[in-house]
């Protein structure tokens, strides 16, 4: 039976509202991994070697008896999203397993667990700012950041005053480093070739460093960061760790490295920095340059959660006045800074690996 005209019309109404209301609770997928965080879902299953029935789950998490059944329901959208998988007993009995997928692999304690780094993300702190979004938006600039708005102070000042968000922010940065930097060094380890001294900007405490420094154990590696956070650096480390400011002053060195950190500031402010790490770094063929790990928005896969995923960073990052730039707005900041070349490797998911040259 073929549909009317009014039949077509109304259900390209309920795709209408479907859109809305899928977008609407998207932030309930991301509270579904935040409570998956706070519970240790993950390294519960993993402790079961990979798959778990959720009476096994409940011998390593802690939860109220009441709330098994709302359990079950948080269990059931982390398989539907992606999270977790979920495997019936072949005679259609008995209790479903649910396994580790390769994104939950991620969440589990090792060399590339990456809790800490999503559970800075999700933290309210961070969440909290971005409902304040729409009014935002309506104020003339230049206006204070929606974390200022928020907080009342920048994040590094917030960090810096409180411990508990300070360490969280210093763990989630580390995490990061851990994962990406081994990446790094497997996929790009050639951007390292003829360094003989690096010093990482703003490399808080020294993820970063360490990596390239044990792959790399003739490149002399140092931290730059503010003296709260060169404060509690590791002291078991190969890595030099001094206090200073990079709008200020970039200690010399045969390259600079720069993770992550770009992305905080406006075009001005990187062109200051990086004309700091121009002075700091010899002639190019000497061998100096500097490395950029950033995100180029367009830059790489073009499967859609690839580019949605950039996009989304891109307003995310605005809580501290941020931006997540694209080719063209990476050359104008590069050349203004005086340098003369740069090329962009994408090859780390939604971030690349920027070198820039004097």
């Amino acid at each position: 039976m073929a549909l009317t005209t009014s039949s077509t019309s109304n259900q390209a109404l309920l795709d209408a509202q479907l859109e809305l209301w899928h977008t609407t609770f998207a932030y309930i997928k991301s509270m579904a991994l935040k409570s998956a965080l706070d519970l240790r879902i993950a390294d519960a299953i993993h402790h079961h070697g990979g798959a778990a029935t959720l009476p096994q789950i409940l011998t390593k998490i802690t939860l109220h008896p009441s709330k098994i059944p709302c359990l079950r329901r948080l269990l059931r959208v982390l398989t539907t999203t992606g999270v977790l998988s979920a495997r019936h007993p072949a005679d259609g009995g008995g209790e479903r397993a649910y396994g580790l997928t390769p994104a939950s692999r991620l969440l589990v304690a090792g060399p590339s667990n990456l809790s800490p780094m999503m559970t800075l993300l999700l933290d309210g702190v961070f969440v909290s700012p971005f409902l304040g979004l729409g009014a935002w938006f309506q104020r003339e600039l230049p206006v204070p950041s929606l974390f200022e708005m928020q907080h009342g102070r920048a994040p590094w000042d917030f960090a810096g005053q409180n411990p508990a968000f300070g360490g969280l922010l210093n763990e989630g940065m580390v995490s990061d480093s851990s994962f990406i930097m081994k990446i790094v060094v497997e996929e790009c380890g050639g951007i390292f070739k003829g360094v003989t001294s690096l010093i990482d900007v703003a490399g808080g405490l020294g993820g970063a460093a360490q990596a390239i420094a044990k792959a790399f154990p003739h490149v002399k590696c140092s931290v730059l960061d503010l003296p709260h956070v060169a404060a509690n650096a590791p002291a078991s480390t190969n890595v030099k760790y001094i206090a200073g400011n990079m709008f200020e002053s970039v200690p010399p060195a045969n390259a600079v490295f720069l993770k992550w950190v770009l992305h905080d500031w406006s075009d001005e402010e990187c062109v200051k920095i990086l004309k700091n790490c121009k002075r700091a770094i010899p002639p190019r063929h000497e061998g100096g340059k500097v490395i950029i790990l950033d995100m180029v928005v367009g830059a790489g896969s073009s499967d859609l959660k690839h580019k949605e995923t950039q996009v989304l960073f891109d307003l995310f990052i605005m809580f501290v006045n941020g931006i997540e730039r694209d080719e063209q707005e990476w050359k104008k900041i590069i050349f203004q800074a005086g340098f003369s070349d740069y090329k962009i490797t994408p090859v780390l998911g939604v971030r690349s690996i920027i070198e820039v040259y004097p």
